[in-house]
């Protein structure tokens, strides 16, 4: 028998012009270049039959509705080209967010309400073609320093089936190799920054040395099995994250005073040097909570719980890539 092995694993994600209907991703115009993957096909609310035959001894289960669950990540970066998007935008609209592309200045991805979009995912793994439709999950994003920057998603999908299938060759080109999060190319956290589109940058503000950033959009997805009508629904997000900076005693001691006082504020992070492989974070209302001291090789820093806050709504964060 041939050995089968986890890295003949390949990934096809398609957005749905109908939600659940398969959208037939190709090798050739959809393959997704990944990282960190995994599947579980089956997830299912199996029910005991408990039946009683005058002797012990355990009942077969019935395998209920189920549902399939996907992560993987995939490396933060852009197109190559301002104004042109990424080839992951779809999995970002299957997250919450909407895609607004500006020709040859940049493509913003912003929170929305309710969410709509949907992909199918057809996942190889070592000759089988696992299918998930009406695919919608959660997506992390990853930038530490000195490591890659990179977002990690959570997708939930209906069973399509599975069958014993390989790919045809893929083609990924339309990924671009990431810069590595370093003071060179991504610089300090800004703290008060102001957001303008037109450039697009990130105008004032105090900038902090930091360790990096965690943020987690927080989106509550869930399965909903229904007669007739099965479907996977964000029904609501709470977006947090963590920052760790390298602060002075005078620093340290006014940000202990924002905490106490709920204090809000914009935090911007730039990310890349050259056009069309910028990636900029923005949240415009961000809550510090939870101050903790963290010993970084001896150093002295301090880490905080962020929580991203709307103010007219669907407003808390934005990813431009540019």
């Amino acid at each position: 028998m041939p050995a089968r092995y986890l890295r003949e694993t390949v990934v096809l994600s398609k957005i749905e012009s109908t939600y659940g209907v398969d959208s037939a991703p190709t090798e050739a115009a959809n393959a997704v270049l990944v990282s960190d993957v995994s599947i579980t096909p089956v997830n299912a609310d199996n029910v005991d039959r408990s039946l009683i035959r005058g002797y012990m001894g355990a009942s077969e289960q019935l395998v209920g509705s189920n549902y399939v669950a996907l992560s993987f990540a995939v490396e933060l970066a852009g197109s190559g080209s301002a104004g042109t998007a990424p080839a992951y935008g779809h999995l970002l609209r299957a997250c919450g967010l909407s895609e607004t592309v500006t020709a040859s200045v940049r493509t913003e991805y912003n929170l929305a309400t309710p969410v709509t979009d949907s992909v199918t995912v057809y996942y190889f793994c070592a000759g089988v073609k696992y299918v998930a439709k009406g695919c919608r999950g959660n997506v992390r994003f990853s930038l530490p320093v000195s490591g890659r920057p990179k977002m990690e998603f959570t997708l939930l999908g209906i069973d399509g089936g599975a069958t014993a299938t390989t790919p045809s060759a893929t083609t990924l080109t339309a990924y671009k190799t990431p810069a590595l999060v370093t003071d060179a190319n991504t610089g300090d956290i800004t703290l008060g920054c102001t957001y303008t589109a037109a450039t697009p940058t990130l105008t004032g503000g105090t900038g902090y040395p930091s360790q990096g950033i965690e943020l987690d959009l927080g989106n509550a997805v869930a399965f909903t099995p229904l007669l007739g009508g099965e479907t996977v629904d964000i029904s609501d997000r709470a977006l947090s994250g963590t920052l760790t900076l390298d602060l002075t005693a005078a620093q340290e001691v006014s940000f202990l005073a924002g905490v106490k006082a709920n204090t809000t504020q914009s935090i911007g992070l730039m990310h890349g040097t050259t056009a069309g492989y910028k990636v900029m974070l923005f949240l415009p209302s961000a809550q510090l909570i939870n101050p903790q001291r963290a010993d970084v090789s001896g150093k002295l820093l301090q880490t905080y719980t962020l929580r991203g806050l709307p103010t007219s709504g669907n407003d808390e964060f934005k990813l431009v890539i540019h």
